[in-house]
């Protein structure tokens, strides 16, 4: 086997089945992966100084290597702030109102318009924008307000936010985790996301369109009373040309940077900074023409939202990173030349081990993965475990001999869909006040569509493996 594994494996183990527990029973995490640090580093060095020091140290190691991430999607939401309140997102998105002519159009619309608009600002501000803005003309349509929240929800947090292609939040978390270029996890996710989005997509708008025919949904024409109020005024309220300026210059900044992507072949953080930048600057611009010579403090003002949407976000991942980072080389980094003689890292050792006792098959990985990418999305945010898929990924793909890429990304594209919004009420609230409909309803009339587009993209990932 080349290296024995030692108690310090078995302690890991332990803590990532009890980390499993935990989400099972929707239970927080973080106290049980502080406790796993310090255990690692209490059996690896045997000293207490040492094991506590740790736990500091593995937080300073996970918040380094997420803080790019972090970074960019604290600008992204404050840059949403600034247009939003200028009015700038509504002129945006008006436009695409008119190509809404019925119920059919206007899923589809919606949905689209939703996934584009979350990979460059990510559902959350995405969901307020476009509820406000089209919910009503979907209505007039003849699309019942549960169909609207249907598909800003599975377009939005189930197709943009597991890709995540442009801000490439969710695909560093776990590209890290494993141990892989983010740029592998996106390309070995593209499929996935393709096969994933269309299948729960086209079922759920199936399964509309029959319950609207049953009249189990009644079509309404009435705006809810949830936007009646919204985007009714702009709050900081810009003249007319110079809001069509922006709401112009927004899109055109954006997709040049999609085009610099390609042209100058920028990867991975490279494009992460690139789109942090842009929104950085397109901040900075609106905020100044918003409110003149009080621009100077509501930069500031827009920018402190930001961050504290952030590290709201990201406070309770970085606990479960921290110890999931131990599994690979963070371990030595925190602790130190520690592990046994011969060692590639905890989870290496644990993937060659399983390997050699245990005979696993791609279709074991691809289902184990998958399972867990669902348990670690039942704490509603879907990117507290992301990290944890990650690491079995790599564990799966140590015993077979290949396919990191591929189960990385079907972990990922699982946590997502179940915890990022579709399926666990709690994380839907958003959507379902936005559009004024129950989300354990919306919850419940999202759970077959998913569930089956999770097993043929399972199975997908089985042949690609």
């Amino acid at each position: 086997m080349g290296i024995e594994l030692a108690w310090l494996h078995g302690v890991y183990v332990l803590f990532v089945l009890g980390i499993i527990f935990m989400m099972v029973m929707r239970r927080d995490t973080s106290l049980i992966s502080i406790v796993g640090i310090a255990l690692l580093g209490l059996v690896a060095t045997g000293s207490v100084t040492s094991a506590i020091g740790g736990i500091f140290g593995s937080f300073i190691y996970a918040i380094t290597e997420l803080l790019p991430t972090i970074l960019v999607i604290c600008i992204i939401v404050a840059m949403s702030h600034v247009l939003t309140d200028t009015g700038v997102n509504e002129t945006m998105i008006r436009p695409m109102t008119h190509l809404i002519r019925n119920a059919t159009l206007a899923y589809w619309v919606i949905g689209i318009v939703m996934m584009v608009i979350s990979w460059f600002f990510w559902p959350s501000p995405a969901v307020a924008l476009i509820g406000a803005v089209m919910l009503p003309v979907a209505l007039r349509a003849g699309l019942p307000a549960m169909g609207v929240a249907i598909a800003m929800n599975l377009f939005g947090h189930g197709i943009a936010l597991s890709g995540d292609f442009v801000i490439q939040g969710a695909p560093t978390l776990t590209a890290k985790a494993a141990g892989l270029p983010v740029q592998d996890v996106i390309s070995a996710s593209v499929p996935l996301v393709i096969v994933m989005g269309l299948v729960t997509t086209i079922i759920a708008f199936w399964y509309l369109k029959k319950d609207m025919r049953l009249g189990n949904i009644p079509a309404s024409t009435n705006d809810t009373p949830a936007t009646a109020h919204v985007f009714s005024a702009a709050r900081v309220p810009l003249p007319t040309g110079t809001r069509r300026l922006l709401a112009a210059l927004v899109p055109l900044l954006f997709a040049l940077d999609v085009a610099a992507m390609f042209a100058f072949d920028l990867r991975g953080g490279d494009a992460t900074a690139l789109v942090g930048g842009t929104a950085l600057l397109i901040l900075l611009i609106a905020t100044m023409l918003a409110h003149k010579q009080k621009g100077l403090e509501q930069v500031t003002s827009h920018l402190i939202s930001g961050f504290q949407f952030g590290f709201k976000v990201f406070g309770p991942v970085i606990p479960i990173a921290a110890f999931f980072y131990m599994g690979d080389s963070g371990f030595v980094k925190v602790f130190g030349e520690v592990l046994p003689a011969g060692s590639q890292g905890i989870v290496n050792d644990l993937g060659v081990a399983l390997a050699h006792t245990i005979p696993i098959s791609k279709e074991v990985a691809a289902l184990t993965v998958a399972a867990v990418g669902v348990i670690t999305g039942l704490d509603g945010s879907g990117f507290s475990g992301i990290t944890l898929a990650g690491s079995l990924a790599q564990l799966f793909a140590t015993a077979l001999g290949a396919g990191a890429a591929t189960l990385t990304a079907l972990g990922q594209i699982a946590a997502i869909w179940v915890g990022g919004g579709t399926i666990i009420p709690w994380a839907l609230i958003p959507a379902a006040a936005i559009c004024g409909v129950d989300p354990f309803e919306l919850a419940r009339r999202n759970l077959y569509p998913v569930a089956i587009g999770l097993l043929v993209t399972t199975i997908v990932a089985m042949f690609l493996l």
